[in-house]
């Protein structure tokens, strides 16, 4: 079984979607940033970590990569063009997406909102972004067509992330659709339940 630490509102809920996805049982340990628990596994005091026998894992895009990989399931396989495909929606996932979603989460975490014109620029960024996206993603039903892939799950953990922050998300639209249509999983609405169990 694996067994993943982390606090259920962050990043660690990516790999609880995909766990569910490819139906693997894992136990969840809800430790928090820079406790002793995560600290003794991860240096930097960063979390998810997960624990796959003596491996110890950790960053969140490695980590479902990795699992996908391992269990041949959302993903295509490494060193096909569709691969570098893939790889390129993740990559634009964490650089344009995430990106700013966490520089805005950061101004309030960390810094106390102090260049409050920040969010302001941050939700401009994720909006330019989610308009790329809806270049890119067409009238696909994901964004490698009928295949759920890794990017996907990382665009649907950012668009909760979004809401949640109240940044500007689409309202109708094929944009829209793919995003509902995320949540609509069977193992999104697993990991929900996964979640909320985690917090009682």
């Amino acid at each position: 079984m694996y067994k993943v630490i982390g606090n259920p509102r962050s990043r660690s809920a990516r790999i609880y979607w995909m766990l569910e996805e490819l139906g693997q049982p894992y136990e969840i340990v809800p430790a928090k940033p820079h406790s002793p628990e995560v600290l003794a596994l991860n240096p930097g005091g960063k979390i998810p970590i997960l624990i796959d026998g003596d491996a110890v894992l950790t960053d969140s895009v490695a980590i479902v990569q990795y699992l996908a990989d391992k269990h041949g399931a959302c993903t295509f396989p490494a060193g096909t063009v569709n691969r570098a495909i893939q790889d390129s929606f993740t990559q634009f996932c964490v650089d344009e997406v995430e990106g700013a979603l966490w520089t805005a989460a950061k101004q309030g975490m960390f810094y106390e909102n102090r260049a409050p014109q920040m969010q302001e620029i941050c939700q401009g960024e994720f909006g330019k972004a989610m308009e790329t996206l809806a270049q890119r993603l067409g009238d696909k039903p994901y964004v490698m067509g009928d295949t759920f892939t890794v990017p996907d799950l990382i665009l649907g953990h950012c668009g909760g992330w979004a809401a949640m922050s109240r940044f500007p998300m689409p309202k109708d639209g094929p944009l829209y659709d793919y995003f509902k249509r995320l949540r609509e999983r069977p193992a999104y609405g697993a990991m929900g339940k996964r979640v909320a169990e985690a917090l009682k």
